[in-house]
Protein backbone atom coordinates (compact mmCIF):
# COMPACT_ATOMS: atom_id res chain seq x y z
CA UNK A 1 0.00 0.00 0.00
CA UNK A 2 1.47 3.50 -0.79
CA UNK A 3 0.27 6.55 1.08
CA UNK A 4 0.55 10.04 -0.24
CA UNK A 5 0.45 12.70 2.81
CA UNK A 6 -0.51 16.42 1.66
CA UNK A 7 0.86 18.82 4.37
CA UNK A 8 1.06 22.68 4.23
CA UNK A 9 1.84 23.85 8.16
CA UNK A 10 3.77 22.64 11.20
CA UNK A 11 0.54 21.65 13.06
CA UNK A 12 -0.03 19.44 11.10
CA UNK A 13 3.17 18.14 10.64
CA UNK A 14 2.79 17.53 14.21
CA UNK A 15 -0.60 15.66 13.71
CA UNK A 16 0.74 13.63 10.95
CA UNK A 17 3.82 12.31 12.91
CA UNK A 18 1.91 10.25 15.42
CA UNK A 19 0.09 8.74 12.36
CA UNK A 20 3.70 8.12 10.45
CA UNK A 21 4.84 6.25 13.59
CA UNK A 22 1.79 3.86 13.77
CA UNK A 23 2.61 3.80 9.82
CA UNK A 24 6.49 3.25 10.12
CA UNK A 25 5.36 -0.51 12.20
CA UNK A 26 4.20 -2.06 8.20
CA UNK A 27 6.44 -2.97 6.17
CA UNK A 28 3.65 -3.32 3.52
CA UNK A 29 3.04 0.62 3.66
CA UNK A 30 4.93 2.89 1.80
CA UNK A 31 4.15 6.70 3.30
CA UNK A 32 5.13 9.82 0.76
CA UNK A 33 4.79 12.93 2.39
CA UNK A 34 4.58 16.13 0.30
CA UNK A 35 5.28 19.85 1.86
CA UNK A 36 3.49 22.41 -0.11
CA UNK A 37 5.55 25.36 1.64
CA UNK A 38 2.25 26.94 2.52
CA UNK A 39 3.52 28.00 6.10
CA UNK A 40 6.52 27.72 5.54
CA UNK A 41 8.93 28.96 8.02
CA UNK A 42 12.95 28.80 8.88
CA UNK A 43 12.14 27.39 11.72
CA UNK A 44 10.99 23.79 9.63
CA UNK A 45 14.71 22.77 9.00
CA UNK A 46 16.05 19.56 9.10
CA UNK A 47 16.58 19.96 12.77
CA UNK A 48 12.78 20.60 13.10
CA UNK A 49 12.10 17.19 11.69
CA UNK A 50 15.01 15.29 14.06
CA UNK A 51 14.07 17.43 17.37
CA UNK A 52 10.49 16.58 16.86
CA UNK A 53 11.18 12.94 15.16
CA UNK A 54 8.70 13.62 11.88
CA UNK A 55 9.69 12.04 9.26
CA UNK A 56 11.25 14.54 6.39
CA UNK A 57 9.48 15.35 3.33
CA UNK A 58 9.58 13.68 0.12
CA UNK A 59 8.70 16.77 -2.02
CA UNK A 60 8.76 20.04 -1.31
CA UNK A 61 6.70 22.31 -3.31
CA UNK A 62 7.71 26.19 -2.00
CA UNK A 63 3.79 27.54 -2.55
CA UNK A 64 3.22 29.96 0.05
CA UNK A 65 2.66 33.83 0.86
CA UNK A 66 0.05 34.27 -2.36
CA UNK A 67 -3.58 34.70 -2.39
CA UNK A 68 -5.83 31.93 -1.48
CA UNK A 69 -6.86 31.23 -5.41
CA UNK A 70 -2.98 31.36 -6.64
CA UNK A 71 -1.92 29.70 -4.09
CA UNK A 72 -4.50 26.65 -4.13
CA UNK A 73 -4.07 26.72 -7.99
CA UNK A 74 -0.65 26.68 -8.08
CA UNK A 75 -0.87 23.54 -5.34
CA UNK A 76 -3.55 21.49 -7.18
CA UNK A 77 -0.80 22.00 -9.77
CA UNK A 78 1.69 20.27 -8.74
CA UNK A 79 0.24 18.03 -6.62
CA UNK A 80 -0.96 16.44 -9.45
CA UNK A 81 1.91 16.44 -10.88
CA UNK A 82 3.46 14.37 -7.88
CA UNK A 83 0.26 11.92 -7.33
CA UNK A 84 0.46 11.19 -11.46
CA UNK A 85 4.22 10.29 -10.66
CA UNK A 86 3.70 8.20 -7.37
CA UNK A 87 0.36 6.45 -8.42
CA UNK A 88 -0.96 5.88 -4.49
CA UNK A 89 -3.41 4.04 -2.77
CA UNK A 90 -4.63 6.77 -0.50
CA UNK A 91 -4.24 10.42 -0.23
CA UNK A 92 -4.52 11.91 3.24
CA UNK A 93 -4.85 15.55 4.33
CA UNK A 94 -5.08 17.01 7.60
CA UNK A 95 -7.67 19.78 9.19
CA UNK A 96 -8.64 22.98 7.16
CA UNK A 97 -5.89 24.34 5.08
CA UNK A 98 -5.66 25.73 1.39
CA UNK A 99 -2.95 22.95 1.08
CA UNK A 100 -5.95 20.48 2.54
CA UNK A 101 -8.63 21.40 -0.30
CA UNK A 102 -6.01 21.44 -2.81
CA UNK A 103 -5.28 17.70 -1.97
CA UNK A 104 -8.79 17.25 -1.86
CA UNK A 105 -9.54 18.33 -5.71
CA UNK A 106 -6.14 15.94 -7.02
CA UNK A 107 -7.33 13.35 -5.43
CA UNK A 108 -10.91 13.50 -6.66
CA UNK A 109 -9.86 14.28 -10.07
CA UNK A 110 -7.32 11.70 -9.87
CA UNK A 111 -9.86 8.99 -8.57
CA UNK A 112 -7.67 8.48 -5.55
CA UNK A 113 -9.33 7.35 -2.35
CA UNK A 114 -9.28 10.32 -0.23
CA UNK A 115 -8.22 10.42 3.69
CA UNK A 116 -9.61 13.37 5.70
CA UNK A 117 -8.08 13.36 9.21
CA UNK A 118 -10.05 15.44 11.63
CA UNK A 119 -13.32 15.53 9.66
CA UNK A 120 -16.36 16.77 10.52
CA UNK A 121 -15.49 19.98 12.10
CA UNK A 122 -17.94 22.85 11.67
CA UNK A 123 -17.74 26.35 13.19
CA UNK A 124 -20.63 27.01 10.92
CA UNK A 125 -18.92 30.29 10.06
CA UNK A 126 -18.68 30.84 6.53
CA UNK A 127 -16.59 33.54 6.56
CA UNK A 128 -13.48 31.48 7.63
CA UNK A 129 -11.99 30.11 4.50
CA UNK A 130 -11.22 26.92 6.70
CA UNK A 131 -14.69 26.55 6.86
CA UNK A 132 -14.83 26.56 3.37
CA UNK A 133 -12.08 24.20 3.03
CA UNK A 134 -12.94 21.82 5.56
CA UNK A 135 -16.56 21.56 3.92
CA UNK A 136 -15.84 20.88 0.41
CA UNK A 137 -13.13 17.97 1.57
CA UNK A 138 -15.13 16.45 3.67
CA UNK A 139 -18.12 15.66 0.58
CA UNK A 140 -15.24 14.41 -1.67
CA UNK A 141 -13.36 12.16 1.03
CA UNK A 142 -13.62 8.26 1.15
CA UNK A 143 -12.66 7.97 5.09
CA UNK A 144 -13.79 10.40 7.41
CA UNK A 145 -11.99 10.42 10.59
CA UNK A 146 -13.49 12.57 13.11
CA UNK A 147 -11.72 13.46 16.37
CA UNK A 148 -15.51 13.66 18.72
CA UNK A 149 -19.05 12.60 18.57
CA UNK A 150 -19.57 16.15 17.91
CA UNK A 151 -18.07 16.07 14.68
CA UNK A 152 -19.91 12.50 13.44
CA UNK A 153 -23.26 14.24 13.96
CA UNK A 154 -21.75 17.25 12.26
CA UNK A 155 -21.46 15.23 8.98
CA UNK A 156 -24.85 12.94 10.00
CA UNK A 157 -26.39 16.26 9.27
CA UNK A 158 -25.06 17.00 6.37
CA UNK A 159 -26.04 13.41 4.54
CA UNK A 160 -23.44 11.86 5.19
CA UNK A 161 -22.24 9.90 3.97
CA UNK A 162 -22.68 9.80 0.71
CA UNK A 163 -22.09 6.72 -1.90
CA UNK A 164 -23.17 6.30 -5.06
CA UNK A 165 -21.92 3.34 -7.58
CA UNK A 166 -18.77 4.70 -8.10
CA UNK A 167 -17.92 6.18 -4.64
CA UNK A 168 -17.87 4.49 -1.25
CA UNK A 169 -17.46 7.01 1.38
CA UNK A 170 -17.41 5.69 5.58
CA UNK A 171 -17.35 7.69 8.69
CA UNK A 172 -15.77 6.63 11.44
CA UNK A 173 -14.75 8.30 15.62
CA UNK A 174 -11.06 7.63 15.98
CA UNK A 175 -10.02 9.86 18.53
CA UNK A 176 -7.73 13.27 18.00
CA UNK A 177 -4.22 12.93 16.34
CA UNK A 178 -3.28 15.79 18.26
CA UNK A 179 -3.95 13.85 21.41
CA UNK A 180 -1.18 11.36 20.37
CA UNK A 181 0.93 14.37 19.66
CA UNK A 182 0.70 16.05 22.51
CA UNK A 183 0.99 13.11 25.02
CA UNK A 184 4.39 11.55 23.06
CA UNK A 185 5.42 15.05 22.95
CA UNK A 186 5.52 16.04 26.90
CA UNK A 187 8.01 13.94 27.50
CA UNK A 188 10.31 15.87 25.23
CA UNK A 189 9.46 19.33 26.52
CA UNK A 190 11.82 21.91 26.92
CA UNK A 191 11.47 25.14 29.27
CA UNK A 192 11.92 28.68 27.43
CA UNK A 193 14.52 30.79 28.35
CA UNK A 194 12.50 33.51 29.74
CA UNK A 195 11.20 34.66 33.35
CA UNK A 196 8.73 32.84 33.81
CA UNK A 197 6.76 32.54 37.26
CA UNK A 198 5.05 29.46 38.84
CA UNK A 199 2.05 31.06 38.24
CA UNK A 200 1.09 32.35 34.86
CA UNK A 201 -1.93 32.29 32.13
CA UNK A 202 -0.26 31.10 28.30
CA UNK A 203 -2.11 33.72 26.01
CA UNK A 204 -1.66 33.27 22.26
CA UNK A 205 -4.03 36.46 19.98
CA UNK A 206 -3.05 35.56 16.53
CA UNK A 207 -6.72 34.97 14.13
CA UNK A 208 -7.73 37.25 11.71
CA UNK A 209 -11.11 38.35 13.04
CA UNK A 210 -8.98 39.65 15.94
CA UNK A 211 -6.00 41.16 14.64
CA UNK A 212 -7.60 42.72 11.65
CA UNK A 213 -10.62 44.71 14.26
CA UNK A 214 -8.95 47.87 15.53
CA UNK A 215 -12.29 47.64 18.36
CA UNK A 216 -11.46 43.51 18.71
CA UNK A 217 -7.64 43.98 19.40
CA UNK A 218 -7.91 47.34 21.78
CA UNK A 219 -9.96 44.92 24.04
CA UNK A 220 -8.90 42.39 24.11
CA UNK A 221 -5.55 43.95 25.40
CA UNK A 222 -7.18 46.30 27.32
CA UNK A 223 -8.24 42.80 29.52
CA UNK A 224 -5.51 40.95 29.62
CA UNK A 225 -3.52 44.19 31.10
CA UNK A 226 -6.16 44.30 33.62
CA UNK A 227 -6.03 40.72 34.48
CA UNK A 228 -1.99 41.16 34.20
CA UNK A 229 -2.01 42.81 37.54
CA UNK A 230 -3.28 39.74 39.11
CA UNK A 231 -0.98 37.10 37.63
CA UNK A 232 1.64 36.89 34.51
CA UNK A 233 0.57 36.71 31.65
CA UNK A 234 3.02 34.90 28.82
CA UNK A 235 1.87 35.97 25.39
CA UNK A 236 4.16 34.33 22.49
CA UNK A 237 3.49 37.15 19.77
CA UNK A 238 2.21 36.25 16.51
CA UNK A 239 4.21 38.54 13.76
CA UNK A 240 0.52 39.76 12.41
CA UNK A 241 -0.62 40.83 16.16
CA UNK A 242 3.09 42.12 16.79
CA UNK A 243 2.93 44.94 13.26
CA UNK A 244 -0.89 45.48 14.24
CA UNK A 245 -0.45 46.39 18.23
CA UNK A 246 2.64 48.55 16.78
CA UNK A 247 0.53 50.32 14.32
CA UNK A 248 -2.08 50.86 16.73
CA UNK A 249 0.16 51.58 19.57
CA UNK A 250 -1.75 49.80 21.95
CA UNK A 251 -0.32 49.32 25.40
CA UNK A 252 1.27 45.68 26.36
CA UNK A 253 3.78 47.24 29.11
CA UNK A 254 2.11 45.02 31.77
CA UNK A 255 2.53 41.38 30.09
CA UNK A 256 5.34 39.47 29.47
CA UNK A 257 5.72 39.64 25.27
CA UNK A 258 8.08 36.78 24.17
CA UNK A 259 9.47 35.68 20.54
CA UNK A 260 7.33 32.65 19.50
CA UNK A 261 8.43 29.26 20.34
CA UNK A 262 8.91 25.88 19.24
CA UNK A 263 6.34 23.28 19.46
CA UNK A 264 8.23 21.53 22.54
CA UNK A 265 8.62 24.71 24.53
CA UNK A 266 5.37 25.64 23.43
CA UNK A 267 4.21 21.84 25.28
CA UNK A 268 6.38 22.78 28.29
CA UNK A 269 4.10 26.41 28.88
CA UNK A 270 0.63 24.69 28.16
CA UNK A 271 1.70 21.24 30.53
CA UNK A 272 2.99 24.25 33.56
CA UNK A 273 0.92 27.00 33.20
CA UNK A 274 -2.21 27.60 35.49
CA UNK A 275 -4.68 28.44 32.34
CA UNK A 276 -4.82 28.90 28.62
CA UNK A 277 -6.33 32.07 26.92
CA UNK A 278 -6.22 32.36 23.21
CA UNK A 279 -8.06 32.71 19.75
CA UNK A 280 -6.58 29.46 18.23
CA UNK A 281 -8.75 26.03 17.56
CA UNK A 282 -5.27 24.14 18.14
CA UNK A 283 -4.70 25.14 21.77
CA UNK A 284 -7.80 25.13 23.29
CA UNK A 285 -7.71 21.17 22.80
CA UNK A 286 -4.01 20.97 23.67
CA UNK A 287 -4.93 22.87 27.01
CA UNK A 288 -7.69 19.91 27.78
CA UNK A 289 -5.28 17.53 27.11
CA UNK A 290 -3.11 18.95 29.90
CA UNK A 291 -5.98 19.11 32.45
CA UNK A 292 -5.88 23.41 31.62
CA UNK A 293 -9.02 25.49 31.45
CA UNK A 294 -9.25 27.78 28.59
CA UNK A 295 -10.74 31.09 27.75
CA UNK A 296 -11.38 31.29 24.07
CA UNK A 297 -11.66 34.62 22.80
CA UNK A 298 -13.65 34.07 19.68
CA UNK A 299 -17.51 33.97 19.09
CA UNK A 300 -17.73 30.27 18.26
CA UNK A 301 -15.41 27.27 18.52
CA UNK A 302 -15.00 24.01 16.54
CA UNK A 303 -14.47 22.04 19.55
CA UNK A 304 -18.29 22.60 21.26
CA UNK A 305 -17.63 19.64 23.69
CA UNK A 306 -15.44 21.55 25.62
CA UNK A 307 -17.38 23.74 26.08
CA UNK A 308 -20.38 22.03 27.00
CA UNK A 309 -18.78 20.29 29.74
CA UNK A 310 -17.13 23.43 31.16
CA UNK A 311 -13.43 23.00 30.40
CA UNK A 312 -13.70 25.96 27.65
CA UNK A 313 -15.36 29.53 27.82
CA UNK A 314 -16.08 31.47 25.16
CA UNK A 315 -15.56 35.24 25.62
CA UNK A 316 -15.19 36.78 22.08
CA UNK A 317 -13.24 40.15 22.50
CA UNK A 318 -15.70 41.59 25.08
CA UNK A 319 -14.21 43.00 28.12
CA UNK A 320 -16.82 42.12 30.66
CA UNK A 321 -17.02 38.43 29.58
CA UNK A 322 -13.28 38.12 29.47
CA UNK A 323 -12.82 39.78 32.64
CA UNK A 324 -15.75 37.51 34.47
CA UNK A 325 -14.21 34.08 32.67
CA UNK A 326 -11.10 34.85 34.61
CA UNK A 327 -12.48 35.11 37.91
CA UNK A 328 -14.50 32.01 37.25
CA UNK A 329 -11.53 30.25 35.60
CA UNK A 330 -9.58 31.27 39.18
CA UNK A 331 -11.84 29.03 41.17
CA UNK A 332 -11.73 25.73 38.30
CA UNK A 333 -10.55 22.81 39.51
CA UNK A 334 -9.26 20.35 36.94
CA UNK A 335 -10.63 17.31 38.25
CA UNK A 336 -14.27 18.66 36.75
CA UNK A 337 -12.99 17.80 33.99
CA UNK A 338 -14.13 14.82 32.17
CA UNK A 339 -11.87 12.17 30.56
CA UNK A 340 -11.30 11.35 27.30
CA UNK A 341 -13.05 13.16 25.41
CA UNK A 342 -10.46 12.47 22.73
CA UNK A 343 -9.85 8.75 22.13
CA UNK A 344 -7.28 8.93 24.91
CA UNK A 345 -3.98 9.11 22.65
CA UNK A 346 -4.91 5.97 20.70
CA UNK A 347 -6.03 7.65 17.70
CA UNK A 348 -3.30 7.16 15.23
CA UNK A 349 -3.40 3.37 15.66
CA UNK A 350 -7.48 3.22 15.13
CA UNK A 351 -6.58 5.57 11.82
CA UNK A 352 -4.09 2.71 10.29
CA UNK A 353 -6.50 0.08 11.25
CA UNK A 354 -9.45 1.60 9.53
CA UNK A 355 -7.08 2.04 6.50
CA UNK A 356 -5.99 -1.47 6.54
CA UNK A 357 -9.22 -2.72 6.88
CA UNK A 358 -10.62 -0.59 3.81
CA UNK A 359 -8.50 -2.28 1.43
CA UNK A 360 -9.38 -5.37 1.95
Amino acid sequence: MKILTILGARPQFIKAGSVSRQISKYNDIKEVIVHTGQHYDTNMSDIFFDEMKIKKPDYFLGIGGKSHGAMTGQMIEKIEEVAIKENPDFIIVYGDTNSTLAGAIVSSKLHIKLVHIEAGLRSFNMQMPEEVNRILTDRVSNLLFCPTDTAVKNLKNENFPFNTLNFRQEIYKVGDVMQDGAMFYRNFATKPSYDIKSDYILCTIHRAENTDDVKKLTNIFESLNQISKDIQIILPLHPRTKKMLTNLNINTHNLTIIEPVGYLEMVWLIDNCSFVMTDSGGLQKEAYFFKKPCITLRDETEWVELVECGANTLTGANKEKIINAYKNVVKFKDENLPLNLYGGGKASENIVKELLGFMQ
